[in-house]
């Protein structure tokens, strides 16, 4: 009996934990800074409902730009993600680290990192993270298996871009002010029938034999749900607080 009350209760504790931050009172701060700025961890791409690759990491500085040690960072961001922490002091490097998760819904989340002055003032720093749906994912498999080693600018040891050898240079997936410019018609005939599609370099090779229509529309989806600035054309999720 306890064994299967015990199993009842499992989804309950799980959706708890994992549906706000951790509950520990905020430390009174030992002092105040001036600002507040990104040391790593902003624009990270996960799948909805799963840790961030990499910690989010806030420094705060006095009004001379150096580090301050002891100040109080919140956390705060739309329902559904999880913080942890979501507050702290900074560190000696005037540092404060939180592993957060996103939510289950796709788009983009805005989490706010925010320090007080010695005046009692909030300053804000405000950070985007992106949760991707299920064909959003599959767009970025297939992005990383077909497009990546040209339209990305980055090598890496698993796998070195072609991007700086090309005599005309492909758009990254992220580059917004010119994608964004597309319609979805415009990127299903340049993916489907090479860059000739629509006057573009021919060194942008036809896959319309290679992909099927709905792992084009993956391709797309993600393409609209990573761009920079976003794209902001309706059926794109945003999540809210």
């Amino acid at each position: 009996m306890t064994r299967i009350l015990l199993i009842a209760l499992l989804p309950a504790i799980v959706l708890s934990a994992c549906s706000g931050h951790s509950t520990a009172a905020s430390p009174e701060p030992a002092a105040y800074g001036a600002a507040i700025v990104e040391s790593s961890g902003g624009k990270q791409i996960t799948e909805v409902g799963t840790p961030l690759p990499q910690p989010v990491v806030v420094q705060v500085n006095d009004d001379q730009g150096a580090a301050v040690t002891g100040a109080l960072v919140q956390l705060t961001g739309p329902n559904g993600i999880y913080l942890d922490p979501a507050s702290g002091l900074t560190d000696p490097s005037g540092q404060f680290t939180s592993n957060i998760s996103l939510g289950v819904t796709p788009g983009r989340y805005q989490i706010v990192a925010t320090t007080k002055t010695k005046s009692g003032k909030n300053v804000d720093l405000k950070l985007e993270e992106i949760a991707l749906g299920y064909q959003e994912v599959l767009g970025s498999q297939l992005n990383d298996q077909y497009c990546a080693r040209c339209h990305n600018q980055e090598s890496s040891p698993e796998r070195v871009s072609n991007y700086d050898n090309l005599e005309v240079k492909p758009h990254p997936f992220t580059e917004g002010d010119t994608l964004n410019k597309m319609t979805d018609a415009d990127l299903t005939a340049i993916i489907s029938h090479g860059g000739p599609a629509l006057n573009k370099s021919p060194l942008m090779a036809p896959y319309g034999y290679t992909l099927s229509k709905s792992e084009i529309q993956s391709l797309i989806a993600y393409i609209r749900m990573v761009s920079d600035p976003p794209y902001g054309a309706p059926g794109i999720v945003y999540a809210q607080k």
